[in-house]
């Protein structure tokens, strides 16, 4: 996918809802929901293609947190795997000063965070499995940058496409983004469709039976 491209279908999952989003990866077999994650507000939403770091127990030497952050180019999601622990955070209220200068998009952390009130401040989206206060200096270290990090059982290489909201978080492989994007497009204008015919005197039952509700995310398997 070319630069082009890649922008345009991210500007397209850009105004889609993850909802529909999920549903049109559920009609291609496709796993990508990251359980679990959520956003600090529900105005939060960031889509970008992912930037992943991988944080593992600090061993005797002493561990780091946010040296990446340099290496991130605008427009980017961060995607932190710390394994899920939420005793120590791996992002702070400095991190998102930064990130949000530089234009980055957000950050999704299978873990948690700290200094929310900066992010909500900056209006930075951050992604989480909740908030703590206690540092992951030298209790983390991080042991890989750009590689493929894996959550919930959901494989995310660097590239593939975040879109995040006030439903969760979810990743679109790169390759299928486009097909993802224009299936998901479908979803709402029949989902639209249902709530103007049901509007105009239609009974639910059957506006969804006329319009194959039922069947929106079965029809590409």
């Amino acid at each position: 996918m070319n630069t082009t491209t890649e922008a345009s279908v991210i500007a397209r999952l850009a105004a889609l809802p993850t909802a529909s989003i999920s549903d049109a990866m559920d009609s291609l077999g496709l796993h990508g929901t990251l359980h679990g994650l959520a956003g600090l507000t529900y105005d939060f939403r960031a889509t970008g293609p992912a930037f992943t770091v991988q944080y593992a127990p600090a061993d005797e030497g002493r561990g780091s947190v946010g040296d990446f952050l340099d290496d991130v180019p605008p427009g980017a999601v961060i995607v932190i795997d710390n394994e899920g622990r939420t005793d120590v955070t791996v992002w702070g209220g400095i991190m998102t000063e930064v990130a949000a200068e530089r234009g980055i998009a957000g950050t999704i952390i299978n873990g948690v965070c700290r200094d929310i009130a900066t992010s909500l401040e900056q209006n930075y989206p951050l992604f989480s499995r909740g908030k703590f206060m206690r540092t992951g200096k030298d209790r983390v270290q991080l042991v890989a940058v750009q590689t493929e990090v894996t959550i919930n059982d959901v494989r995310i290489s660097p590239s593939d496409i975040i879109c995040a909201d006030a439903d969760g978080a979810l990743a679109v492989p790169q390759a299928r983004a486009a097909e993802i994007a224009e299936i998901a497009e479908g979803i709402e204008e029949t989902e639209a469709r249902i709530v103007a015919s049901v509007k105009n005197g239609s009974t639910l039952v059957q506006a969804r039976k006329d319009l194959g509700y039922h069947d929106l995310q079965w029809r590409n398997k």
